[in-house]
């Protein structure tokens, strides 16, 4: 299996910055690997509330996440600061790949990148349904 190349932070278009708690450290000493998709979803779902896309209690359509992925270059441990990059690699009908770098402060190199995948779909039925207009004219600011 080959590994994927790792982006640069220059890839991406959108910054989110998170600190590392006490509990993120594994028995190894670093942060584990399932506080980075913790750290996926708070950036994309951050950003789409910020481009006033994301309303959880009412909004239609809602945007479901249906994939994930995450190759690992360095570590991080607590304490300490990341950045968390965002941009759009893929925008189909309903569906968005985002692509994510995390990365420690000042690095030009990934601690970790990866996508995540979320299909926008029907609040009431949850279908399958195009972005509206909005949508794609905010992912279009990533791309």
């Amino acid at each position: 299996m080959s590994r994927p190349t790792a982006p640069i932070r220059a890839d991406f278009r959108h910054w989110q910055r998170f600190t590392t708690r006490w509990a993120d450290n594994d028995a190894y000493g670093h942060v584990n690997n399932t506080v980075y998709y913790q750290w996926f979803d708070s950036a994309v779902n951050a950003w789409l509330v910020g481009q006033g896309l994301l309303n959880i209690v009412a909004g239609d359509p809602i945007a479901l996440v249906v994939e994930t992925r995450c190759s690992y270059f360095a570590g991080l441990e607590f304490p300490g600061d990341v950045e968390v990059g965002l941009a759009i690699a893929e925008l189909g009908r309903s569906s968005v790949r985002y692509r994510i770098g995390v990365f420690a402060p000042a690095h030009d190199h990934p601690a970790a990148a990866g996508e995540f995948v979320h299909v926008a779909v029907e609040r009431a039925g949850r279908r399958p349904t195009p972005w509206p207009e909005a949508w794609r004219a905010a992912f279009a600011t990533i791309s």
